[in-house]
């Protein structure tokens, strides 16, 4: 913990390290002291003049309310800060060796303390004390460099972000335990036979040769298109729709189960055929959320007026739509153009014939 003494000065249990011939120091602070002694630069002085980005403050509300709501599993990574002051390091008494990297970090309260990697996970943690001061007490790390100047914080800032790199959505749907649809979509694909072989998990794209057919997080994000976007929690009527759909769905596009059985080549059917596009799982989506929404609980059966469309990507009907020059755009009007196009479908009223892209 740290504390103010008779000298005037704040005092972390540390542990000495070196890197770069540089020493550096990791303590644990209480998350109450956070808000207190760590800055951010000021986000209007100009870029050039600051040793961090802006601070985006949208993404604070969902910060401290995961904070807030996950009190008892939440994880936040350690802050790295430089100290704008001379320190001293004081090993425990009687260690001698490498046992003396151990020791307590003094600072003097004067000291300015600038966030190199972390502001944001201060000023969440700041608004989630707001509402929880309770987890006041709780800690997290801290990794202490002595400041060097501007050029140097700066240089930190871009080390420290140099080979950062964000988990991929598929990979997230994977991992994230905390999200009901997440679940949802976890089971279906692991416990199908279909989308156990159709589903790529890891990757939000697929490469050439993949025998996948749709990513894990394109599957979520049609099922978000199907429950609303604001739903959070998911009811057992909901759930049980979500299962419904993605049960149904192949049933509509037998392709599927072809390449499934390995009677049709993945990346041939991706290649030829539109509905092998995540576009077309969110259009879909889309559709059976507007049939729902107008009463018609016999979706299951006008979707299966799809299997009258002529899915090539050489049919015209689908320039302007799902494709752009010839290319599959998942750009929101593309997607929304092509569940209107599919919603006329499933009434019945999309016409017959080659340009309309029905078959009669």
């Amino acid at each position: 913990m740290a504390s103010g003494d008779v000298d005037f000065t704040y005092s972390f249990p540390a542990i000495r390290g070196v890197q770069a011939g540089r020493e550096f120091f990791t303590s644990m602070c209480p998350l109450k002291l956070i808000p207190r002694i760590f800055v951010f630069d000021d986000e209007e002085v100009p870029a050039e003049f600051r040793s961090q980005r802006a601070l985006n403050r949208a993404r604070i509300p969902e910060m401290a309310r995961y904070l807030v709501e996950n009190r008892e599993s939440y994880v936040f990574s350690a802050i790295t800060a430089s100290i704008d002051a001379q320190v001293t390091f004081e090993p425990i008494d009687g260690l001698s060796g490498p046992l003396q990297k151990t020791g307590t970090l003094r600072v003097p309260m004067t000291a300015r303390f600038i966030i190199n990697d972390g502001q944001h996970r201060r000023a969440a943690i700041e608004e989630a004390l707001r509402i929880a001061p309770e987890m006041g007490d709780e800690s997290m790390a801290v990794v202490f460099f002595v400041d060097q100047g501007l050029k140097h914080c700066q240089q930190m800032f871009a080390d420290l972000n140099r080979y950062a790199v964000k988990p991929s959505a598929s990979i997230g749907v994977l991992y994230d335990h905390r999200d009901e649809l997440a679940d949802i979509i976890r089971k279906l694909v692991f416990n199908s036979p279909v989308f156990r072989e159709l589903v790529e998990v890891e990757r939000t794209t697929l490469s050439i040769k993949s025998r996948k057919l749709f990513t894990m997080s394109a599957i979520y994000s049609a099922s978000r298109a199907l429950v609303g976007s604001s739903v959070t929690a998911l009811d057992t009527q909901t759930a049980a729709l979500v299962e419904t759909f993605w049960l149904r769905l192949p049933e509509v596009f037998p392709d599927w189960l072809e390449v499934q059985a390995g009677r049709l080549n993945a990346e041939d059917t991706r290649r030829e055929k539109i509905h092998a596009s995540a576009l077309v799982l969110q259009a879909a989506a889309v559709v059976v959320r507007r049939l729902l929404d107008e009463g018609r609980a016999d979706w299951p059966e006008l979707i299966q007026r799809f299997k009258l469309v002529d899915w090539s990507r050489r049919n015209e009907v689908w320039e302007g739509k799902a494709t752009i020059n010839g290319r599959v755009s998942k750009a929101r009007e593309n997607v929304s153009a092509t569940a209107d196009y599919l919603y006329r479908v499933a009434l019945g009223r999309a016409g017959a014939g080659s340009r309309s892209g029905v078959q009669s």
